[in-house]
């Protein structure tokens, strides 16, 4: 069963969403019920089988929770390990292993076809794990909770389409004890969140692909193309923007603030602005654990000696990865180094910019750049979408 993708999921929520307003006024069992809630929807959204080969099928909880005990290990066994050992190669081990299913994910079907190995939302599931290594690499996560590790691996709100959260601001959440009044707000959020969603993915997300975006997709000239772009765009903000609306809505009912992920990227200024504004919870996610850490590293190996070349390997190697997370398919690819392509442009823009001060700060400026923007990004979305590769309309 997909999370949030009809009725019939939103009235199985409907006992759990019960029960958590419940804990919530009585102010109980929090914690318990979040285990759960968890593995008793995990259930339910796993029920089917999963044909991994034409010759074999496997029940798809039975893969997740493999998935879930071999994460364990990895993570349980870096953690004890570390403190002995210690030393870049045993990190850099326990992130491929994070990482193998995943790998094995992606891969199976091209190397072996007609196989499938993976469940929905293992992508998710594998940036949490990533984040849990590196926090214990860098002293930031001292202990390890079996229940609330496999809470934040597999928060059921979150597991098919995030956003990502951290451990450490999960745990936080896990362990704190709210107050009738902190209970209230949470649900008025919550609440807030909820029409949020039904609003975009249900009623503007759906007119916007009726009435625009098929219609486009059907023609194949260059006017068609184009309108296919602008479409294909707004139906995936509003699509993906009402499902984590969802997420984080479902979660702030069970005491779990689960970060926001957009916040109104087609106003973004520039290109970095869209960034900061546009799925946050990945753009975060691979800015702190991938482009931040080798900018870092080369700085302090002084690998190159121009001091922005480290910035702009940095950018090609982030959105080429980020690329590359979405599927192996070359426009996926493409898709993240156009990105790069971007940020890097704009970063010597800005730099030359502030030296010859051609481009202003007003607001006639400002409109100006949103309008590039969009149309950039917007572009950049249609190399996403695979229409330009002769891909059907998701």
């Amino acid at each position: 069963m997909i999370p949030y993708a009809n009725f019939l999921y939103f009235g199985v929520l409907l006992m759990p969403t019960l029960i958590s307003l419940l804990i919530g006024l009585l102010r109980v069992l929090k914690r318990a019920w979040i285990l759960i809630a968890t593995l008793l929807m995990l259930v339910i959204q796993y029920s089917s089988t999963l044909n991994i080969t034409p010759s074999i099928a496997f029940p798809e909880i039975g893969l997740v929770l493999l998935y879930a005990a071999y994460e364990a290990i990895v993570l349980f066994g870096f953690a004890a390990v570390r403190p002995r050992v210690g030393g870049r190669l045993l990190f850099y081990a326990a992130i491929v292993l994070a990482l193998l299913p995943l790998i094995i994910s992606k891969f199976a079907p091209v190397l072996a076809p007609n196989t499938l190995i993976g469940f929905l939302g293992i992508s998710y599931v594998t940036f949490r794990t990533i984040d849990v290594v590196i926090g214990i690499q860098d002293k930031l996560i001292q202990s390890l909770s079996p229940f609330i590790l496999f809470s934040y691996l597999f928060f059921f709100p979150t597991i098919s389409a995030g956003p990502i959260d951290r451990y450490r601001r999960f745990s936080e959440d896990w362990h704190h004890q709210r107050t009738r009044a902190e209970f209230v707000q949470d649900l008025d959020r919550a609440v807030h969140l909820i029409f949020r969603g039904f609003l975009y993915s249900f009623i503007v997300a759906v007119l916007i692909r009726r009435y625009w975006l098929d219609p486009a997709s059907a023609g194949g000239n260059a006017l068609n193309t184009l309108s296919y772009m602008y479409a294909y765009s707004a139906y995936l903000f509003f699509d993906f923007a009402g499902y984590s609306a969802f997420a984080i809505g479902i979660s702030y009912l069970f005491g779990i603030h689960t970060p926001e992920n957009f916040n109104r990227p087609f106003l973004a200024t520039s290109i970095r602005d869209f960034w900061n504004r546009w799925h946050i919870t990945l753009s975060a996610w691979f800015r702190d654990h991938v482009y931040m850490r080798f900018v870092l590293a080369a700085t302090k190996g002084r690998w190159f000696k121009s001091r922005y070349l480290a910035s702009y390997l940095g950018l090609l190697i982030t959105f080429g990865l980020m690329g590359l997370w979405h599927g192996i398919a070359w426009y996926y690819i493409i898709y993240g180094l156009y990105h790069a392509a971007l940020l890097i442009g704009y970063e010597m823009f800005d730099r030359w910019n502030k030296k010859h001060k051609v481009w202003g700060d007003g607001l006639a400026w400002r409109a100006v750049g949103t309008v590039l923007t969009v149309n950039a990004v917007c572009f950049g979305l249609l190399i996403f979408s695979g229409y330009l590769a002769g891909v059907p309309t998701r």
